[in-house]
């Protein structure tokens, strides 16, 4: 294997050409973000502690950073877009949910796929038929707009089963999910803060506070694109339902001054200043100028190694290609995720800090989870049509009259 091909790209890539906006656009329109970095965030490292102490129901080698917090978030304001009707009410559900049998658990973090299930996905996959391509634009990508739902110091990726445990997360997606989630629960409560209705899926990050009232500031909003951050689609598989990743470094703690790596920045519709008119008094968060709001955009790996839904640091089972292909341990192209999230504030003297760094108040340990389910029928036309096809899609995916 070349060592290049597992590397995240030191660029934006193809798709960062045409800056992106947030979910407050209608859907289908352009907007031009203008941002003084692009922030790619590949790896969260070992950001780990040893939890073999602990019985859980996944064997963690490794647990987040950073102390529990248990102060209990305030409600988000108010959503850009309006959340999608849910297929079915999230119940209150009991510890004794446990994980589908299709998906066992293995010793040390490792979670195989059912490969009989991930066969016949591909298998209809492959049957898939793409639409005609209509007046649909030539960056492949669909993606998935959604609003604040909830917060908790609950990871079920790092931490499940073990409430509290983790430092507060910021959830958007799925309304149902706490520390006992697993992928069976994603699919049975559906009901969703993102559009579509189809993706069940759960996105979070770690929750963002005003450093002078030490106040929660929810997202504004929360874009998951699917995408392709290469110049073609050979070999593009669908997501794997169940799938879990991290990406980002939560216990990277260095400062974040005007023009570093893994900063927050400034995006606005139309033109204006790029990183904002200052920095906060410790110089590690922007303050913009109107009608500016803080920004933050994050990217997952485009390579999966076709056999473990999670690993044990909750990276090893994905990986970075490049436009050659995927690493040789990691052969299966997916589509990568991009999250673009709005903060709907502009900055100050007192700046913010991350739950993930409350004491040194850098933004470099943002970081971001995903727990993915959608209907699997949903996501293979989604990745015929736009990613395999190479065309835009937006909430609904493919609709050439759309554009």
């Amino acid at each position: 294997m070349q060592p290049s091909m597992s590397r995240e790209p030191s660029s934006p890539g193809r798709h960062a050409r045409r800056p992106r906006g947030m979910a407050i656009a209608a859907a289908g329109v352009a907007v031009a973000v203008i941002a003084g970095v692009a922030v790619w965030a590949s790896s969260r490292g070992d950001d780990d502690k040893s939890a073999a102490s602990v019985s859980l129901p996944v064997s963690v080698e490794s647990v987040e950073s950073g102390a529990a917090t248990t102060s209990p978030a305030a409600p988000g304001s108010s959503a850009a877009t309006s959340p999608a009707t849910p297929k079915s009410a999230a119940p209150t559900k009991t510890t004794a949910t446990t994980t589908p049998a299709t998906q066992p658990v293995a010793k040390g973090g490792w979670i195989p796929i059912d490969q009989t299930a991930w066969n016949a996905q591909v298998a209809k996959f492959k049957a898939t038929k793409a639409d005609p391509p209509g007046n649909a634009g030539n960056l492949a990508e669909f993606r998935a707009d959604c609003t604040y739902s909830h917060s908790g110091a609950n990871d079920p990726i790092v931490f499940p089963g073990l409430p509290g445990a983790s430092h507060m997360h910021t959830f958007v997606g799925n309304k149902g999910v706490d520390a006992d989630t697993t992928a069976g629960d994603l699919m049975k409560f559906t009901a969703s803060t993102c559009k579509p209705n189809v993706d069940h899926s759960a996105y979070w990050v770690p929750s963002l506070y005003d450093a002078a009232t030490k106040k929660p500031v929810e997202p504004t909003g929360f874009r998951v694109y699917y995408r392709s951050i290469r110049d073609n689609s050979k070999g593009i598989m669908p997501m794997p339902n169940g799938l879990r990743m991290i990406a980002g470094d939560a216990k990277k703690k260095v400062p974040t001054p005007r023009g570093a790596q893994g900063q927050f920045y400034c995006a606005f519709y139309g033109p204006g200043n790029i990183d904002g008119d200052s920095r906060s008094d410790n110089g590690n968060w922007p303050i913009c100028g109107k009608p500016a709001h803080l920004h933050f955009t994050l990217l997952f790996p485009d390579c999966w190694d076709g056999k473990n839904l999670d690993s044990p640091d909750h990276k090893k089972h994905v990986a970075f290609g490049t436009n050659e292909g995927c690493p040789a341990d990691h052969p299966v192209r997916i589509p990568s995720l991009t999250f673009e999230i709005t903060y709907g504030v502009t900055g100050s003297k007192a700046g913010y800090y991350l739950s993930s760094d409350p004491d040194g108040k850098s933004a470099s340990s943002m970081h971001g989870d995903a727990f993915l389910m959608w209907n699997a029928d949903a996501m293979n036309q989604r990745v015929r049509n736009c990613i395999a096809q190479r065309r835009t899609c937006n909430n609904d995916g493919y609709d050439p009259f759309s554009f």
